[in-house]
């Protein structure tokens, strides 16, 4: 077997083994290796720094997490004493309303039993003087009509009499 080389594929592979021993000889594969190890550094020191700010969230979200338990057992303490607060306050509030009502009561009552009592007075009073006013009226409608009193008459006479 015998393997034909025409001189036109010579001249390709005898270019290719120049480009090959100048590219070599410039140093291009250690320069290509180290730009892709520099890459590989910065994607690595990229994701050492996603990690680290992952890390960093998630401790933030556990602490918001925290906060935020902390803040709804705060509000629900605030929201329980609140309640309690406006219960004890409501029932305090009844107690003096109705303390407040049967003490006008009381008063009203009092005002009641002295008015009632000013009245009866008022109209004892009101009789009296009107009695006054009717036995003054009588006795000067019998004095008129007699000029001495019988009684009176008699009486002189039996002191007279006794007398003697």
């Amino acid at each position: 077997m015998h393997i034909e080389i025409e001189p036109a594929e010579i001249w390709v592979t005898i270019g290719m083994v120049i480009l090959f021993s100048a590219l070599i000889w410039a140093k291009v594969p250690g320069l290509a290796a180290k730009a892709l190890d520099a890459r590989a550094e910065g994607i690595k020191a990229q994701l050492d720094e996603a990690l680290r700010l992952r890390q960093e969230a998630e401790a933030l979200l556990a602490d918001i997490k925290v906060q935020r338990e902390a803040a709804e057992k705060t509000a629900a303490e605030i929201i329980g004493n609140a309640k309690s607060d406006s219960e004890r306050l409501r029932v305090e509030a009844a107690a003096k309303l109705e303390e407040q009502i049967k003490r006008r009561q009381q008063m009203a009552e009092r005002k009641i039993a002295n008015a009632e009592a000013q009245a009866a007075a008022d109209v004892k009073a009101a009789a009296a003087d009107m009695a006054a006013q009717i036995a003054e009226s009588v006795l000067k409608t019998r004095l008129t009509g007699l000029k001495s009193d019988p009684l009176v008459d008699l009486a002189v006479e039996q002191i007279g009499e006794r007398l003697q």
